[in-house]
């Protein structure tokens, strides 16, 4: 079951959403049903060499963003 990031046409927010089969999404800010999903940024942490963690995501427009997804900070 994956999770999507949506956004709302309506109030202009941001969202993440647990798509179970062929639901479709409400806002959960003002229940609109004007919502478009967005493309997720994909990330992974690896062990490397000596035990060493890497994270990989790709490129934020917010430097130093520790958020896991641009949904989790708002932008």
């Amino acid at each position: 079951m994956p999770i999507y990031e949506y956004h709302c046409e309506k109030c202009d927010r941001d969202f993440e959403y647990l798509v179970l089969g062929n639901d479709n999404p409400d806002c959960p800010n003002c229940n609109s049903k004007k919502v478009s999903r967005l493309m997720s940024i994909c990330g992974f942490v690896s062990k490397g060499n000596g035990g060493q963690t890497v994270k990989s995501a790709a490129s934020s427009s917010c430097s130093g963003c520790a958020a896991s997804s641009c949904a989790g900070c708002g932008h």
